[in-house]
């Protein structure tokens, strides 16, 4: 996980472009949209941390750093 993917991510794509990438790789295509990660996986990751990132802006109407900060949370908690 690269939290500057990420940030990218959710600055550049809607949401709809972020959920039609995510349900590509889901059935292992290629999305219409650039991801970087080493594999696979790591894009499928990178994109589901951004469209996290978007809804928590919209629902909280919290600024992309706010939403970043609290996904990392989310996932530092899942791990310990």
């Amino acid at each position: 996980m690269k939290i500057p993917v990420i940030k990218k991510l959710a600055e550049s794509h809607s949401l709809e472009e972020l959920q039609a990438a995510e349900e590509a790789l889901y059935n292992e295509e290629t999305p219409a949209i650039e991801i970087k990660g080493d594999d696979e996986g790591e894009q499928l990751t990178h994109v589901i941390a951004a469209l996290f990132v978007k809804e928590h802006m919209a629902e909280h109407d919290s600024d992309l750093k706010t939403a970043l900060r609290e996904y990392t949370l989310k996932v530092r908690n899942s791990i310990s």
